[in-house]
């Protein structure tokens, strides 16, 4: 396979873009974390401590996310200087390590999502009992 200089520039768009969706859900998380730590001074109660600690291994997550895709990008720009120089044997294995630090930040994004849906699944179980509770008050 012949590698050439727009290969690696394809995929420019693409990790760029990830790294933005990556950071919105990053500050996303942040606000609610900061949200969540003033609702607990206010009203000690424990089960935020546990939504924050669910929200703290979402933070890890995407941190992770973001370094692997940083780190492929990186080396997109990496094989595209390579290939400029002439190193086309050196460049295609940067770029094979480039495009599976990609596919690992989108296994760990697949896993983040997982946790997030896993996370909202409980708090609408939570809601569900209290309507419950408020239809059986009601009768």
């Amino acid at each position: 396979m012949e590698l050439t200089l727009t290969t690696p520039a394809l995929l420019f768009p693409a990790i760029s873009l990830l790294l933005l969706a990556y950071t919105n859900r990053f500050l996303a998380l942040a606000g609610l974390v900061r949200n969540l730590k003033s609702q607990y001074k206010e009203s000690l109660n424990p089960n935020l401590l546990g939504q924050i600690s669910n929200l703290r291994t979402r933070i890890l997550q995407i941190r992770n996310m973001q370094a692997c895709a940083i780190l492929s990008f990186f080396m997109c720009v990496l094989t595209m200087w390579l290939l400029y120089n002439g190193e086309q044997l050196i460049a295609k294995y940067i770029f094979g390590t480039s495009l599976l630090l990609l596919m690992i930040s989108l296994f760990i994004s697949l896993r983040e999502i997982q946790i997030s849906v896993r996370a909202l699944e409980i708090e609408l179980s939570d809601l569900e009992e209290l309507m419950m509770e408020s239809k059986e008050k009601q009768n």
